[in-house]
């Protein structure tokens, strides 16, 4: 593993994290960040769409207290890692499933570094989706916490048809790349405005996303593909028509959330034995990066089902 860059300029200080680049088995290179200290597990962090390692090590000083360390994955396609278009601002990917590709390559790193067992999952948004999915494949996590999980995605009952047909149409007259309708190259958080924004009640964080990526615009993400958004659209619908896996989780929904399908995930908790859903009054999308007392109410609830499970065989 080589070093990679860590903006740590714009992120909470927290001591002894590196950033490491890695290899996918399809050749595609992909950042890992890491914060050691803690010697009672690790927990994986799985991003949303857009974000990078940067916008989460409040989550690793979070963790560190509890004894766990911690590994944030930058997914292909966004943050430093590999952009899979010439217009490096097209959320990407060619087959959803390549996420898992990033998913190997991450426990690999986990496992060369020593970071110690047992591994937990924190998962957010696309992240929680490509989490799900590993979870079925058999990731070996003990417990798992997700945030405004992207288990379905929020479209227009009226509009989703024509998303399908116009994803299929696209990429029979080779323009999959080409932007999803309403969406271009510019980030979201770069030109929202606080009041009214999709994401968070917490002007302190969203200041905080704006400042990263003023800072470091080699970050920022703009719309999905055309190709993405059907591939998402397809992996959430083979997902909702499979049963839940055992591993024990609690899911974080703000009562707010306007960017998920908030029907998918209530649909999916129902129908998770050992699972739980806490709806969060007043939150929008993002959990982790919201008001301190719905983040606090999340870390403690993540930190609490990891110790009552530490041990499950």
């Amino acid at each position: 593993m080589e070093p990679a860059p860590l903006y740590t300029d714009v992120t909470v200080p927290l001591s002894d994290g590196a950033a490491y680049w890695l290899r996918a088995t399809d050749g595609i290179r992909v950042r890992v960040g890491v914060w050691r200290e803690g010697m009672r597990g690790t927990v994986l962090m799985f991003p949303g769409r857009t974000e990078y390692i940067e916008k989460y090590v409040h989550v690793a000083a979070a963790m560190r207290p509890h004894g766990l360390a911690t590994l944030i994955v930058d997914w292909r396609g966004q943050g430093l890692s590999d952009r899979l278009l010439p217009d490096r601002a097209t959320g990407h990917v060619g087959k959803f499933q390549d996420y898992q590709q990033d998913v190997v390559a991450a426990l690999a790193a986990a496992n060369r570094l020593g970071l110690p067992e047992p591994f937990f999952l924190i998962a957010h948004s696309m992240g929680a989706c490509i989490g799900l999915r590993s979870l079925m494949r058999g990731l070996q996590v003990k417990a798992a916490a997700f945030s405004g999980p992207m288990w379905g995605i929020r479209l227009n009952p009226v509009a989703r048809p024509s998303a399908i047909v116009i994803g299929r149409l696209a990429r029979a007259a080779g323009q999959a790349h080409r932007y999803a309708p309403t969406t271009g190259p510019t980030s979201y958080v770069t030109v929202a405005s606080f009041e009214g924004n999709m994401l968070t009640t917490d002007r302190e964080m969203f200041e905080m996303m704006k400042r990263q990526l003023a800072a470091h615009p080699d970050l920022a993400l703009g719309g999905p593909s055309l190709h993405w958004l059907t591939e998402a659209m397809a992996e959430t619908r083979v997902l909702r028509a499979l049963p839940s896996p055992k591993v024990p989780c609690v899911t974080a929904l703000g009562a707010a959330e306007r960017v998920v399908n908030m029907d998918a995930v209530r649909d999916r908790m129902a129908r998770w034995p050992n699972g739980r859903l806490d709806l969060y009054e007043g939150a929008e999308h993002e959990i982790i990066v919201e008001r301190p007392e719905h983040l606090n109410r999340f870390f403690a609830g993540a930190v609490e089902l990891f110790e009552a499970h530490r041990n499950d065989r």
